[in-house]
């Protein structure tokens, strides 16, 4: 997700949940809690996101302890869920178009929509008891001291410091993270099958097809496509679709039931061509993945 849409899903924190993506069939990323990891802040009197407090909190003492990054690199999300009505949300990246780098201090960033594109950009914000601890406008730095990336943007680990400055106060709330991630998920694959047998009813001319699919993570499967028939005098045709809840370790099966979408014509006992794809959003990436389409030869049976 670029970085400016990510932004605007952290406005209101008190409704965040973190995600990257919400397309469908592109995947929504999975939250996943960090193997190790602090996060650390605190503000003098009159700093208005941390109230003149000092904060601390471990991976292994609240909730959720999550880093997710943009697919292009560009920047991250931190979000920690201390207990029931306390998170708090961080927001790093580095101007549009250039990846966060290691070892690099990013000066004079600011929140959406103040960011421009060649500005980088930070915000750190957080609902306490239930009441929301956010800058209308902020200014500030952070580093990144180390960070590696996996797959699609998976950040892997981080260290970084950042200073915010909000609401035009000349109070700065200064803070650190530390995170080290599980491994990255494995890449979702798809498998899909079609039976070389399938069914007809000869008096309405309804044909049944089926077959299976495969997965290496559990996912919710499209199976997608048309049913052909040459006969001598027409040609009967169906589009189909179907959803398929696929869980790893053997192959799952899948039926529709299709009858001629083309006036006048129906499925007879013989061969058809059935044409189909599977596709299904990676849980834990923001891609699809997808088996193209397939073709096979379908003996259709008098039921």
């Amino acid at each position: 997700m670029p970085r400016r849409v990510l932004a605007r899903a952290l406005g209101v924190l008190a409704a965040v949940t973190v995600a990257l993506t919400a397309a469908p069939l592109t995947g929504t990323a999975q939250a996943h809690s960090a193997k190790s990891g602090t996060l650390g802040f605190s503000g003098e009197a009159g700093e208005p996101v941390s109230g003149g407090q000092s904060y601390s909190y471990t991976a292994d003492a609240v909730q959720l302890f999550d880093v997710q990054g943009s697919n292009d690199e560009n920047g991250l999300t931190v979000a920690v869920d201390a207990e029931q009505g306390t998170l708090w949300r961080l927001l790093i990246a580095a101007p549009d178009g250039q990846k966060l780098t290691e070892g690099t201090t990013y000066t004079g960033a600011r929140q959406w929509p103040d960011a421009r594109p060649e500005d980088p950009e930070l915000q750190f914000s957080g609902t306490v008891d239930g009441t929301d601890k956010w800058c209308s406008t902020n200014s500030g730095s952070f580093t990144v001291e180390h960070i590696a990336f996996g797959p699609y943007g998976y950040v892997r680990a981080l260290d970084a410091t950042f200073e915010q400055y909000c609401n035009g106060s000349t109070v700065p709330l200064r803070g650190e993270v530390h995170a080290v991630m599980p491994e990255p998920p494995a890449e979702l694959t798809v498998g899909l099958t079609t039976d070389p047998a399938g069914t007809v009813d000869v008096r309405d001319g309804r044909a049944t097809i089926g077959g299976t699919v495969t997965c290496n993570k559990a996912a919710s499967v499209r199976v997608t496509g048309q049913v052909v028939q040459a006969q001598r005098n027409s040609t009967p045709s169906a589009s189909y679709e179907t959803a398929v809840a696929c869980t790893p370790g053997a192959p799952v099966p899948w039926s529709v039931n299709v009858t001629s979408q083309v006036p006048d014509t129906a499925f007879r006992p013989g061969t058809a061509t059935v044409r189909g794809r599977a596709q299904a959003g990676d849980p834990d990436y923001p891609v699809t993945a997808d088996t193209g389409q397939q073709e096979a030869q379908v003996t259709l049976s008098k039921v």
